[in-house]
């Protein structure tokens, strides 16, 4: 789809024109940005918007999404999702991953880029499996957390989709980003605005703000030149860069 330029992007709606219809019901609230029923009407927002977001890593098992998360590093998911069968195809289970040669499996993660680390991870990541959890991937974020290449966004990923665990906030740039320009989150880091994004949410939507918001970024909330005209959130976002105002 086409975008505007950015010199061109500021505009206001005219006098009599209508937001989108699902933002009737997210108006901006008299108090803070991180008022109970500003956090409630973002939540439906997404909830009208994206109702069914989930993952979207291809994955069967969470062996797979271990592994896809971690090549999804610094690279689109629709590129994992492309390198990842014939990944799986040739080293199935963690056993199998763990016995291979690494300049194979540099090979088949070239295109994700940086393909020498993740490689490494990923076969670090098996034998960690094989060894220390009898070829199993662990459901805690402790034990996660402890297996190369799976820092603490890899762990949340794997415990939120495989296991239904909310134990943190996925925080990758689409969350980092839009939880800023929505005032949920103001941290320089990802794990500062997880840990800002865990006080503020309800422990039930952990799992589910992540994916919506990730929807949200690709499609509409985008870095550059955010399609605002089609955001059920412009309403009651007051980002500076934003490209349309109702």
């Amino acid at each position: 789809m086409a975008t505007t330029k950015a010199a061109a992007t500021k505009t206001v709606a005219k006098k009599g024109s209508k937001p989108p219809s699902a933002a009737k019901a997210a108006r901006m609230p008299s108090r803070g940005p991180l008022a109970p029923d500003r956090v409630a009407a973002i939540l439906k927002a997404l909830d009208e918007a994206y109702p069914d977001a989930v993952c979207a890593l291809n994955h069967r098992t969470p062996w797979e999404l271990l592994v896809a998360t971690i090549l999804s590093a610094q690279c689109t998911d629709v590129r994992v999702n492309m390198v990842t069968p014939e990944l799986f195809r040739r080293y199935p289970s963690p056993a199998a991953m763990s016995r291979a040669s690494l300049p194979e499996i540099e090979d088949l993660v070239r295109t994700t880029g940086f393909f020498r680390n993740k490689a490494k991870s990923i076969q670090g990541a098996a034998k960690k499996v094989v060894e220390d959890f009898a070829g199993n991937v662990p459901s805690t974020l402790a034990e996660l957390i402890t297996i190369p290449g799976a820092a603490r966004k890899t762990a949340n990923v794997v415990l939120g989709v495989c296991f239904g665990k909310a134990e943190g906030v996925v925080v990758d740039t689409h969350v980092f980003r839009i939880a800023r320009r929505l005032e949920l989150a103001s941290g320089e880091t990802p794990q500062e605005v997880e840990k800002e994004l865990m006080q503020v949410l309800p422990q039930n939507r952990w799992i589910s703000f992540s994916h919506q918001i990730i929807h949200h970024g690709r499609q509409v909330c985008t870095a550059r030149n955010p399609r605002c005209g089609r955001c059920n959130l412009e309403p009651i976002c007051r980002s500076k860069d934003k490209t349309w105002q109702s």
